[in-house]
């Protein structure tokens, strides 16, 4: 009986892993052990940084809104500590955005907060 070989699945295997290393650079792309490496260390990579890619956007998102909180007098915390007492239900992304792109709007959260803040500090607490 003839013995069994795995030429095709061997080949259509290793030719799909060229085609996804396609890109990189010298023996990375198309020797198959240097290329299956890479290419494991390249999806580990890119799992970790799905992850550091959200926490990254949030760091901007709260750089953007304190830089135009301080440009109208008031800190981060205290801005957002005033929002949540005049319960706004809006979360940082909309809130860089209104910071960057609709100042107006902006300041009258900034208002609202303040006045929230001066209520609060006015009464006393029980």
């Amino acid at each position: 009986m003839v013995r069994a070989r795995s030429k095709a699945p061997k080949s259509r295997r290793r030719k799909r892993l060229r085609h996804l290393t396609q890109g990189y650079r010298q023996a990375r792309h198309n020797l198959y052990k240097q290329a299956h490496i890479t290419l494991i260390r390249a999806r580990v990579y890119a799992f970790r940084d799905r992850k550091v890619r959200k926490r990254e956007f949030r760091r901007l998102w709260i750089v953007r809104i304190n830089a135009a909180c301080r440009q109208r007098g008031l800190r981060y915390s205290e801005f957002m500590h005033g929002l949540q007492l005049a319960n706004v239900a809006l979360d940082r992304k909309s809130l860089a955005d209104l910071a960057v792109r609709d100042p107006d709007v902006f300041d009258q959260l900034v208002q609202m907060a303040r006045m929230q803040l001066s209520t609060t500090a006015a009464t006393p607490s029980s």
